[in-house]
């Protein structure tokens, strides 16, 4: 798929310094992560898959957590479809969503529990939902 014309030079801007990683609700999750007594690893590489991360990994027992953007991921709630390059835009977006799938699947199938949130929801609520599966899989692992 050819890379689409920038619809303008400040949109082109915006979507170039878009983070894929340390985003704020990931920094914020982290934290509370980490002051209730869990250690976890970052930006892993998912087994068997090319250029695909899980965002906060705790190896031990398997649990892989991602926290989706709205736009990028297609949050039911929030998403938005642009105006400007908007087949491009949606072909690019359903590309995302399957490929969210297809990772599920395939850490599912390897045994590892993926927890999926998305960026709108509190980190609190998130942590506390983290914390549960994390030392719900210790004591029956």
């Amino acid at each position: 798929m050819p890379d689409p014309v920038p619809s303008s030079a400040s949109v082109s801007a915006r979507m170039s310094r878009q983070g894929s990683r340390d985003t704020a609700p990931e920094i914020a999750v982290r934290r509370l992560l980490h002051a209730s007594g869990l250690r976890y690893r970052v930006n892993v590489s998912v087994p068997g898959m090319a250029r695909r991360t899980i965002d906060i990994v705790f190896p031990k027992v398997k649990i892989a957590i991602f926290l989706d953007g709205c736009f990028w991921h297609g949050c039911p709630q929030h998403a938005t479809q642009p105006k400007a390059n908007a087949e491009w835009w949606r072909t690019k977006l359903e590309k995302n969503m399957s490929r969210d799938v297809e990772t599920t699947r395939r850490l599912q199938d390897q045994g590892w529990t993926v927890l999926r949130f998305w960026e709108h929801e509190a980190p609190d609520d998130v942590a506390i939902r983290v914390r549960a599966a994390v030392l719900s899989a210790k004591r029956h692992g």
